[in-house]
């Protein structure tokens, strides 16, 4: 296991940003909510459908410097 530090300051290097930005692009973006149970209920379909697409994480949260191996 190697720890790699970020650089201060590099939204593009850590992949939960691109993350974040689909979830907000595709679902969350210039919308109302009435309460917390509403923003909760958002964020959960956001997120499903995200992880729905095996090719779409893969390709959004890994980094070519940062090869993951199995043992």
């Amino acid at each position: 296991l190697s720890i790699l530090k970020l650089p201060p300051y590099s939204p593009e290097l850590n992949p939960i940003e691109q993350v974040w930005s689909w979830l907000r692009q595709r679902h969350l973006a210039n919308r109302c909510f009435k309460g917390y149970e509403e923003i909760v209920d958002a964020c959960s379909q956001a997120w499903n459908d995200f992880v729905s697409s095996t090719k779409r994480v893969i390709k959004m949260c890994t980094r070519d410097w940062a090869k993951v191996t199995e043992l």
